[in-house]
């Protein structure tokens, strides 16, 4: 067992050796900094985009139920043509009447049309419709005015909701309220004006127009041929989730008449899934992208390795002398070793700060999603201990070399 002392004495002899050889040991060092600045850049940027994401999705609701037509796999369309698979009106009506885990639901429809105020024109606006239920299970609120009612719903009223933006872009008073609107040469009321978000899903811009209108009324806006409908649920608990799925299935099975081993034409899926396919996504990713460039670190360490051989090369007569003293080969091994341990350490250091430099200019790269970016403590352990690995890998025969020179031939050595 060697003294601790001797220890500290080796690690400062490494240091005084990268000291007296700067330049060398700085390009010796550059595949190890480069190495470890690229893993902790890359690493920060997809934690940032992680957490940025499943901030919203959170931001959805762990209470969502999603509901999508979805062709069997690797099924022929003449078995499965869209009038078979797309979800249906009386469909949602039967969810929401036999399941009792659902506390809201509504369909949502998409329509592009031209929307006409008394000063302004707008081409190609997304008009959406929907229920009643879309407040509650959207969490949007009417600031101004009333939201839809089922008389709404079950009269086709010809009315409709807007947002701030379309206010401004449709150059309409400040209350809109009790105004009309063309949606598409169709002359609709505004009833209310719905709060507009700041920041809509996977970092889209909330700044766009948006209409609402019926769901009965943009059912008929629409061809049954090229008809689309998306359902959105809330469960009445979180917990709830996986038992209202398995109910919303059994209802559209049985509404469809699918039996026995006929596949599912629909998709029912919760919030929470979704957040648990891509977290695991996000950790394959970032696994990848580490191993990726990870090389560059075996190539530092191939760079310690030459310049330790160097080193043992230059110091053979000096090793010999140690020798001679009574120095053992297990004393001699373990100083070299150590010294490409310290240096390979050494570019980790400045990798991580670099990598962290990296990291703060990401959060201030605007419009890129990435103000969350931040190199985990995990992802500075994983850097020094991949470090300390190849400092013992690459360091460690050009130590063995050393600690097998034979004294008298080292002394002999010019």
């Amino acid at each position: 067992m060697l003294n601790p002392l001797f220890y500290i004495q080796a690690i400062a002899l490494a240091l005084a050796q990268i000291w007296a050889n700067k330049v060398r040991s700085a390009l010796t060092t550059l595949g190890i900094i480069v190495g470890v600045a690229s893993v902790t850049a890359v690493i920060a940027a997809l934690v940032g985009l992680k957490t940025k994401i499943l901030t919203e999705f959170e931001s959805f609701g762990a209470s969502r139920v999603l509901i999508f037509p979805d062709r069997p796999d690797n099924a022929p369309r003449n078995l499965y043509p869209w009038e078979k698979i797309r979800i249906k009106t009386r469909e949602v009506e039967a969810i929401a009447e036999r399941c009792d885990t659902v506390k809201a639901i509504t369909p949502i429809t998409e329509v592009g049309l031209t929307v006409e105020s008394d000063k302004e024109t707008l081409d190609g606006i997304t008009v959406t419709g929907i229920w009643p239920d879309w407040h509650q299970i959207e969490n949007r609120d009417v600031t101004t005015g009333r939201p839809f009612t089922r008389v709404d719903e079950e009269n086709q009223r010809q009315v409709c909701l807007i947002n701030d933006n379309a206010i401004k872009e449709l150059k309409l008073p400040t209350d809109p309220t009790g105004q009309h609107i063309l949606l598409g040469g169709r002359r609709f009321l505004i009833v209310g004006v719905v709060e507009t978000l700041q920041r809509m899903m996977f970092g889209m811009s909330g700044n766009s127009s948006e209409i609402f209108i019926p769901f009965s009324v943009a059912e008929k806006l629409q061809p049954d041929d090229f008809f689309f409908m998306r359902v959105s649920a809330m469960v009445k608990n979180p917990e709830m989730a996986e038992e209202s799925k398995s109910q919303i299935r059994r209802v559209l099975r049985i509404e469809r008449g699918l039996v026995g081993s006929d596949p599912d034409t629909f998709e029912v899926a919760a919030i929470d899934q979704f957040i648990e396919q891509f977290k695991a996504l996000a950790s394959g990713i970032t696994a990848v992208a580490g191993g990726i460039v990870g090389i560059s670190l075996l190539v530092g360490g191939i760079g310690i390795m030459n310049i330790m051989l160097v080193s043992v090369s230059e110091r053979t007569r000096e090793i010999g002398l140690r020798k001679a003293v009574g120095a053992t080969p297990a004393a001699i091994l373990m100083q070299f070793l150590l010294e490409a341990i310290t240096l390979s350490l050494a570019g980790g250091f400045v990798g991580v700060a670099i990598g962290q430099i990296f990291a703060f200019g990401l959060t201030r790269i605007p419009n890129s999603n990435l103000e969350h970016a931040q190199v985990p403590l995990w992802a500075v352990a994983m850097s020094f201990g991949f470090c300390a690995l190849v400092g013992v890998a690459f360091g460690m025969f050009p130590a063995i070399k050393a600690a097998r020179l034979d004294p008298i031939e080292a002394l002999r050595h010019e």
